[in-house]
């Protein structure tokens, strides 16, 4: 299956929603954010619901705030990588700060050591010592601040020689393969099969 992917905004047409189960929605709604709010708000409210039960009139905010905001923010088409919306930013950069990164050797053939990932302090840069700074955070110190040495990749060594093979040595080949006819020295059936 393949996919296409828009690189003009002039391009990009927007579908809404006007009209769900009988309610009139006016100019409508953008379908990609009433879809991401719907599955934001089943996760949030349910498991809000299954851990605290239904909620009342002091806890509603809780149950329907989050989920709404994240909706409506989330939706919008980030400022700085115009194609992405804002939750897949979001989405990567909680990534990179939480597992790091982890490089991709030879069009990932090879996964990365753990010694080629980049350490948090590397990742967090002069915020570390920040974050350490305030109160109650001392206890992170073992954990933020012991990887302070760089990654190490193992060296990998490129085989850079051209080898060149005639016309007689690629015709041995096919013989010992048995893809030509002795006798004839044409090549046999099964060779143009």
């Amino acid at each position: 299956m393949r996919k296409g992917y828009t690189f003009t905004r002039h391009f990009d047409l927007e579908t809404r929603q006007h009209e769900l189960m009988g309610l009139d929605l006016g100019e409508g709604v953008p379908r990609r954010t009433l879809i991401l709010g719907v599955a934001l708000f089943a996760t949030w409210c349910g498991g809000l619901v299954l851990i605290f039960g239904a909620p009342s009139k002091y806890t509603f905010s809780v149950y329907m705030l989050p989920p709404l905001i994240i909706a409506v923010l989330g939706a919008q088409r980030n400022r700085r990588v115009d194609r992405r919306r804002n939750l897949t930013c979001w989405a990567l950069t909680w990534r990179y700060v939480t597992s790091g990164h982890r490089p991709i050797i030879n069009g990932g053939r090879r996964a990365a050591e753990r010694s080629e990932w980049i350490p948090v302090r590397a990742r967090w840069g002069e915020r570390v010592d920040q974050l350490l700074d305030l109160p109650g955070f001392g206890g992170l110190e073992p954990l933020l601040s012991g990887s302070r040495r760089e990654p190490t990749a193992s060296a990998i060594r490129l085989d850079g020689r051209a080898r060149m093979y005639g016309p007689d040595r690629v015709w041995r080949a096919r013989e010992r393969a048995g893809l030509t006819d002795k006798k004839t020295s044409r090549p046999s059936r099964k060779a143009k099969a």
